[in-house]
């Protein structure tokens, strides 16, 4: 077989496509879990994140390279609210974006990381009033 020939996974097609590398325990997450979609009890919130394999798809949809340069959404609150990476940061935080948002003023910080994310959420669920650093 060819190198030509050689599976790459969707997490690294993904990570090729947007010329990043996912953090770490992004990676891992996409890896191990793929994805989810579901209430979080008990904070009673829907939480979606897509699989590798979605990501190009979701992010051209919404146009969200061109709108917020440095964005990665990776799910949402499975209606109008995106849950984004935003790579202009090192690390990236998650923030959350409102699909008719037409720049980053109106991104609202969820957490640090996905690990953190997903340890708050249970209880806190989607943050509504945290400005983006």
């Amino acid at each position: 077989m060819s190198s030509n020939e050689d599976p790459i996974s969707p997490i690294r097609q993904a990570e090729q496509h947007f010329g990043i590398q996912f953090p770490p325990d992004y990676r891992h997450f996409l890896a191990t879990q793929g994805s989810m979609s579901q209430f979080v009890l008990p904070a009673d919130d829907y939480l979606m994140i897509n699989e590798a394999a979605e990501l190009v798809e979701v992010n051209e949809a919404g146009e969200f390279q061109e709108r917020f340069p440095g964005s990665l959404v990776i799910g949402g609150d499975g209606s109008r609210e995106m849950l984004t990476y935003d790579f202009r940061h090192d690390p990236p935080p998650l923030v959350l974006l409102d699909v008719s948002a037409q720049d980053w003023s109106s991104a609202i910080h969820q957490a640090s990381s996905l690990t953190a994310f997903l340890e708050e959420f249970p209880q806190t669920g989607w943050k509504w009033d945290d400005p983006a650093p």
